[in-house]
């Protein structure tokens, strides 16, 4: 695989930042239910990136999750002041970066690296700079140029435009299935980040190579 790929892109969000690093700040706010609306607010956020695509509408990531907490906390029947709400929001320009990123990025900088991400450029921007990862990527890409949400095509499309590259010259990780299933139909060589052992998406489009850690593409993406 590695001699066929000219690019590396990168899902942004529980691939290189983890969306479960608000925990402690849900903690803080809600004693003992931090790690259950963290679950339903990161499942509601993508259901409705979803809905939005299939409706026609598009609203951006950021209003996206705001619309994910309110939910959230409504449905487990949690007072969230305007200024919990802000806090909340703003800890996602903060998420942290798993442990391994840095080192695995910095190992494959041989590849032109990029972000391929439902991520509002703001947001992006602000999770990248607060992780050290400034200068790492040579894309930086939002669905905000498209104004729709992954899995659609023309979001895939957005990082072959942009990299100049044909999709299967294009190496795309994820830690999420459905992502990778998504990128795999549109024609990208894809490598899913299974963390957990988790089963995948039945859509047709099984991953080209599974890894546990990040740390595993540095041997098998190695130039």
């Amino acid at each position: 695989m590695n001699q066929k790929i000219k690019a590396l892109v990168f899902d942004a969000y529980g691939t290189l930042f983890d969306v479960h690093s608000v925990v402690s700040l849900l903690e803080e706010l809600f004693p003992g239910r931090g790690q259950e609306v963290s679950r339903v607010w990161r499942t509601k956020q993508l259901e409705y990136t979803w809905l939005f695509s299939l409706m026609g509408r598009y609203e951006d990531f950021w209003q996206v999750t705001a619309r994910g907490l309110a939910f959230a906390c409504r449905a487990l029947h949690l007072d969230c002041s305007s200024a919990q709400q802000a806090d909340l929001m703003n800890a996602y320009l903060r998420l942290e970066a798993f442990p391994e990123v840095a080192t695995v990025l910095a190992a494959l900088k041989a590849y032109p690296l990029a972000i391929l991400s439902n991520g509002s450029p703001r947001m992006l921007v602000g999770v990248v700079e607060s992780t050290g990862l400034t200068g790492t990527f040579a894309q930086v890409l939002s669905v905000e140029a498209v104004k729709i949400y992954k899995p659609s095509p023309r979001v895939y499309a957005l990082a072959s435009q942009r990299l100049d590259l044909e999709p299967d010259a294009i190496g795309f990780v994820s830690a999420n299935s459905w992502d990778i299933q998504g990128a795999g139909a549109f024609g990208f060589r894809t490598v899913w980040l299974n963390r957990t052992d988790q089963p995948g998406d039945e859509l047709g489009f099984p991953p080209d190579i599974t890894v546990r850690q990040l740390t595993d593409l540095v041997q098998l993406l190695r130039p």
